[in-house]
């Protein structure tokens, strides 16, 4: 199996390079999770650096809620960071088998340091590529992809390998940035070229996710639009930006971009969950 190309990732270098001087703030927001928030009642977050931090907790929860999780599973987590989900997993159920893929051996690195197996699970971090994932066919009761879809090399052929590696009546969810019909002429040209957050494939609509889904044989079950729930993530990086100095001209206006085209309801959050049936 060859080896994953290496890929730009300014948002996990910054990050990387934070965590290794023990920078108090950003170990606390995104040393567990690096993913965007979701508050119940979004009109009340406080905006605090553990308000944050429970938020991110309470994004992974809702996938997992999506996924219909429960004890004695494998479950898979693909792009899965610094493991947040994984640990999130491991601390709240019971006798699962835990994976989590990414193409970024850094980021696996924390992981294994940062989460270690209890309640009788087990857990393994594998270095891989998305598109072409490295497990036997029907092997997983649950994969999850939890705001990073965007980067993956091909949604199609990421869904093919997930049909693969799916046992019958297994569930994948996923969480995106999802546009509206008017929006894609921007998305097109945002995705032409690598930023902040690496390079970032928003061009899927509701209907190309529809369409994915019939493609490989999996039944959508919920469409879940959250952007309400996430907004407050907005408010949070620029205080925490303010807070530590941090000054990147390219995180500053693509992370503004994105928030106004959400609070404009151009860019939807979107939860997805998919079954497979056969």
């Amino acid at each position: 199996m060859s080896k994953p190309p290496r890929v730009k990732l300014p948002y996990f270098d910054y990050l990387l390079t934070a965590l290794q001087k023990n920078d108090e703030l950003i170990e606390k927001s995104f040393g567990r999770h690096v993913h965007w928030g979701y508050w119940q009642k979004p009109k009340t977050a406080k905006l605090t650096v553990d308000d944050f931090a429970e938020a991110a907790e309470n994004l992974s929860h809702q996938l997992c809620l999506a996924a219909k999780t429960e004890d004695n599973l494998s479950i898979l987590d693909v792009g899965c960071g610094f493991g947040g989900t994984i640990a999130h997993l491991n601390e709240n159920y019971k006798h699962l088998d835990l994976c989590g893929v990414n193409i970024d051996e850094r980021q696996l690195s924390r992981a294994r340091q940062m989460v270690k197996p209890q309640n009788k699970n087990t857990i393994q971090f594998i270095q891989g590529n998305a598109n072409i994932l490295p497990f036997a066919e029907q092997t997983f009761d649950i994969i999850l992809a939890v705001e990073c879809i965007f980067h993956f090399p091909d949604r199609q052929i990421f869904f093919s390998e997930v049909h693969r590696i799916l046992k019958p009546g297994g569930r994948l969810v996923l969480s995106d940035f999802v546009p509206t019909p008017l929006l894609l002429p921007w998305t097109k040209f945002q995705s032409s070229r690598p930023g902040f957050y690496g390079q970032c494939n928003v061009q899927y609509g509701e209907q190309d996710y529809q369409d994915l889904a019939e493609k490989n044989q999996l039944e959508t079950l919920q469409v879940n639009n959250i952007t309400e729930q996430t907004l407050p993530t907005y408010s949070y990086l620029r205080r925490m930006s303010l807070k530590s100095g941090f000054s990147s001209f390219n995180a500053i206006i693509e992370t503004l971009s994105i928030e106004i085209f959400s609070r404009l309801r151009l860019l939807k959050y979107i939860i997805f969950a998919y079954q497979k049936n056969n």
